[in-house]
């Protein structure tokens, strides 16, 4: 299969941030958001200033292995991902906010696979547009993986991962640390 590269990889426009930044969007005119927070957290009181949108809120915690009171992202919710990116097709999206508790894991995980939705072969300029639109970004590799399997990619997004964590890791050293200390640090190339 040949892909034309010159064609985006979405039909429109992805912003991710975490809590703190989800203020200064109030403006940006989002037709549609995505918030993925931990099972406990309050909803975020900053959507009343945001124009009208439709938005969608998924609960799960940033993370990999199940542990007391963590709810672990699993295939349900990657597939409520994909469902959404058909959805967001269908309605002619125009620009998409994700955002989780520090736009870092949850969110650029879910980008990634509305990404890698429809644009099979192109796993490589999908890890470059999420350095672009979020250089500071660690994706969920659970997520990840669980999407390469969906989607039949082979291994493809995985690999894809794990370079863009390497970048990220030499690029953020103090990124990396953190993923060290919250218990990630498998996913942290040795220097």
């Amino acid at each position: 299969m040949t892909t034309d590269i010159t064609t985006p990889l979405l039909p429109y426009r992805i912003t991710i941030c975490g809590l703190d930044e989800l203020a200064g969007h109030a403006q940006g005119g989002f037709t549609h958001v995505v918030s993925i927070l931990d099972p406990e957290r309050a909803d975020p009181e900053d959507f009343t200033a945001y124009l009208p949108h439709r938005r969608v809120l998924w609960r799960f915690d940033d993370t990999l292995q199940p542990g007391p009171g963590m709810t672990v992202p699993c295939e349900r919710d990657v597939r409520k991902i994909l469902k959404l990116g058909e959805e967001l097709l269908a309605e002619k999206a125009d620009q998409l906010l994700i955002h989780c508790h520090a736009g870092v894991s949850r969110s650029t995980a879910t980008a990634v696979i509305l990404m890698a939705q429809n644009n099979p072969g192109r796993e490589p300029e999908i890890f470059q547009e999420l350095s672009r639109v979020r250089p500071r970004s660690w994706p969920n590799s659970l997520m990840v993986g669980i999407a390469d399997d969906l989607l039949g990619r082979g291994g493809a997004l995985v690999r894809e991962l794990r370079g863009h964590h390497a970048r990220v890791a030499a690029n953020h050293p103090d990124l990396a640390t953190l993923i060290r200390l919250h218990g990630r640090a498998h996913e942290v190339p040795e220097a």
